[in-house]
């Protein structure tokens, strides 16, 4: 096991797989896709008229609320990496990957900023989000914006290619909103299945890195078989993703998430640890439903007055109830079928050991 692997465990702040995980190689190819896309996604942004070109820029960490350049936190590129990777693995260049991994990462951060907004987050990867500083007119039209540029940037390549490639991520595009519409339903509820809960993150978060995993074979030529291969592995990598996020979402360290403490309790969020709660028998759960049915009647205002003792108590009932190994042990799950979707395809040895270390990454991180 690695010291990295090692301290996650140590810290129970996410998941492991029970594999070493490849860092060097990860980062390696998460440097890659920033390297190959973001000077094609800046200049995507520069088409943007002002302020929106300057309101995206803070967005995405290139320059400061001054308009100053900066070196900001971007993210972790997980969607490009598998962009160019999977343009791999249709046997073409990572290059041809780059429309791909440029239009699925400017659909990501239109939903970022439409989230940041409706959840009301006022912290983004350590820094305001952008509705805090430009305020939230501001913050819809920039993500109105990328998600139009996504669209342009495939189209314009004028192949069958991007057109297969842009049904493919207009798919995954609605199934994401279809996925924050179902998150947002579900805060004001009393009870959300697990199952309901899977769905919804299947929208918000796997149908996107779906379109990731396998956007970069389609613009390389790969058939449908090859391509529907790859969707399945990211899109089970996304269930993955989640539920590593919701765990950190309740007990991830602020300074490594770069949110507040119990974010998602705060936010009402039915997320994994807790519809897994919920749904077991024993005290706890009993307790912990009891709590969620009076919070589902009470205003943002009053809960967002609650003390840092009644969200501690909701997060050691969560896991006091099973919520919490639940997911640890969901997230385990999803890694494996992720995993073993790609034995149905033929890919280069070297390809398929890079897609089992990025998924290997998802599940053993801090943030």
């Amino acid at each position: 096991m690695t010291p990295a692997k090692q301290h996650l465990v140590d810290e129970g702040d996410a998941t492991t797989t029970g594999g070493p995980a490849d860092t060097k190689g990860v980062v390696a190819l998460l440097e890659r896709g920033r390297t190959l896309a973001t000077p094609v996604l800046r200049a995507a942004v520069d088409r943007l008229a002002p302020p929106m070109d300057t309101v995206a820029a803070y967005h995405f960490g290139w320059i400061d609320m001054e308009g100053r350049p900066s070196a900001a936190d971007g993210g972790k590129a997980v969607r490009p990496a598998l962009a160019l990777l999977s343009a791999e693995a249709a046997g073409a260049l990572p290059e041809t990957g780059v429309p791909g991994a440029v239009a699925v990462e400017l659909v990501h951060n239109f939903s970022l900023l439409h989230d940041d907004l409706m959840d009301g987050d006022e912290q983004r990867r350590h820094r305001d989000t952008v509705w805090k500083v430009h305020g939230p007119a501001q913050a819809i039209l920039v993500g109105d914006a990328l998600f139009a540029l996504a669209g342009e940037i495939l189209l314009e390549l004028g192949t069958a290619e991007a057109g297969r490639a842009t049904r493919r991520l207009t798919l995954a595009t609605r199934r994401l909103i279809d996925g924050q519409a179902q998150d947002i339903s579900y805060e004001h509820r009393d009870q959300v299945t697990v199952e309901e809960c899977l769905e919804m993150e299947g929208n918000k978060t796997g149908a996107l890195l779906a379109c990731a995993a396998s956007i970069g074979a389609v613009l390389g030529g790969a058939d449908d078989r090859t391509a529907d291969a790859l969707e399945s592995y990211g899109y089970h990598l996304g269930l993955a993703f989640q539920a590593v996020d919701d765990l950190l979402g309740i007990w991830g360290d602020p300074g490594a998430t770069g949110k507040q403490t119990w974010s998602d309790l705060r936010q009402r969020k039915k997320s994994l640890p807790v519809t897994a709660a919920l749904g077991f028998e024993g005290e706890a759960a009993k307790r912990l439903a009891e709590l969620m049915a009076a919070d589902a009647k009470k205003s943002q205002a009053e809960f967002e007055d609650f003390d840092e003792a009644e969200f501690a108590e909701r997060a050691a009932l969560i896991e006091q109830a099973g919520g919490r190994e639940w997911t640890s042990q969901e997230a385990q799950r999803q890694h494996t079928t992720a995993v073993a979707a790609l034995d149905s395809i033929d890919l280069p040895g070297r390809v398929r050991e890079q897609f089992a270390a990025l998924a290997d990454f998802v599940v053993v991180r801090q943030r």
